[in-house]
């Protein structure tokens, strides 16, 4: 199982809070063995200190972790009623990059500027890279859960869906306790184990903790120095070069190999700007970087290219929404101006979007799921079938796309 696909099964924070859906995605496949899960709970809680044993944890360690350990019916539900995420880029990132947010972001960068200096020089992360996440995980530390985090932990290892995935954080969070970063009975955080102020997994602050503060422990909660040398240095662990742009927004000619827009390898910058993509910055100073042209709704709306750091956001959080918001709410605070959101053609309602993927499939492409989600596969369907009627590839589902079909 791979990082990346465990974060977009747990990632909630204050995005959830903001748009009242999960942006959970479906868990890919693992190949990992199944874990020990279910039947008696005392008996299942002794499983789990014996592995912490194995592992080097001192048995006075686990019994302390575990003694007051319960599920929680509150997690599962919260488990099994995640919900899909539907709204646009420019309905959800109006929201998620408001300008109150804008300017609290700039404020944290000034106060905390010289921990994010350090952040910098030791992990070439830029400031507004790790405010923005700051902001969409928890707005800044105000808004990180009330779950008790051992207990959702030990819930969802102990179910039967995915232990594979949650026994190691249930582990990791034990030797939190070992280190003093994490108190059994009052560290609380996301419904699926995820802590502190830019919502990181136990296995995560084991990895890649920095103590910000000089105070010995890793306290991603209360210490924001911790949380953002923390994010850091587990941004750059994801693969983020220092010194090289994420995403920058851009103006589209008329004429382009639409088909080749979307997240795809192949082209480079330079490809792009020789086809008449103009950065509305300016900036063309990158030509030899791999680069995708993303155009969230459509050629007539807000267009970016994304270059080898966006791959970063993506190991964050699967969801294209997300990601994409995320590194424009970096580009902004690093001082890039609102996007030009042009004019977009209205896309398909939920039940157009559905009755889209129900043609689609009729026509043999493989969708996944029918859940009215404009998501990678429908993408590169729709996408097929457009350079098939001879419309303008662009991927974006229109209810003109729907009746062509």
């Amino acid at each position: 199982m791979t990082r990346s696909t465990l974060r977009s099964v747990l990632s909630i924070g204050f995005l959830t809070l903001l748009t009242s859906t999960a942006l959970a995605q479906q868990a890919a496949t693992s190949a990992t063995p199944a874990a020990p899960c279910g039947g008696d709970l005392a008996t299942f809680l002794q499983g789990v200190k014996a592995e912490a044993i194995a592992k080097g944890i001192p048995a006075d360690v686990a019994d302390r972790a575990l003694a007051g350990a319960a599920l929680s019916e509150k997690v599962l539900s919260r488990d099994r009623a995640q919900g899909v995420f539907k709204q646009s880029f420019t309905e959800f990132s109006q929201r998620t990059v408001s300008k109150a947010r804008l300017d609290i972001g700039a404020k944290k960068m000034k106060e905390y500027a010289a921990v994010f200096e350090r952040a910098e020089t030791e992990f070439g992360v830029p400031a507004p890279v790790i405010t923005a996440f700051w902001a969409m995980e928890t707005d800044f530390g105000a808004v990180q859960g009330d779950f008790n985090t051992l207990n959702a932990l030990v819930t969802l290892a102990h179910d039967c869906r995915r232990p594979e995935m949650f026994r190691p954080q249930l582990i990791s969070a034990i030797e939190m306790v070992q280190h003093g970063d994490l108190d059994p009975e009052t560290t609380t955080g996301a419904w699926a184990g995820e802590i502190g102020q830019v919502q990181m997994l136990p296995e995560d602050i084991i990895a890649q903790g920095m103590d910000g503060d000089g105070d010995g422990h890793v306290n991603l909660k209360q210490s924001s120095p911790d949380a953002i040398l923390t994010a850091a240095k587990f941004i750059k662990s994801l693969g983020f070069t220092a010194g090289q742009p994420w995403i920058q927004e851009v103006n589209l000619p008329e004429n382009l190999p639409w088909e080749k827009t979307g997240l795809q390898t192949g082209m480079t910058a330079g490809d792009w700007f020789k086809l008449g993509v103009k950065p509305r910055d300016g900036n063309t100073a990158f030509p030899q970087l791999a680069s995708s042209l993303v155009i969230p709704q459509g050629r007539h709306g807000v267009a970016f290219l994304t270059y080898p750091n966006f791959n970063v956001y993506l190991e964050w959080n699967q969801s294209f929404i997300y990601t994409t918001s995320a590194a424009y709410f970096a580009t902004r605070l690093a001082g890039a101006p609102a996007y030009d959101n042009h004019t977009p053609e209205p896309g398909l309602n939920d039940e157009g979007m559905k009755a889209l993927q129900t043609k689609l499939q009729a026509l043999g492409h493989d969708v996944g799921k029918v859940d009215g989600i404009l998501g990678s596969g429908t993408r590169a369907a729709l996408q097929k079938e457009q350079l098939r009627l001879g419309i303008p590839a662009d991927g974006w589902a229109t209810q003109a796309v729907l009746s062509a079909l």
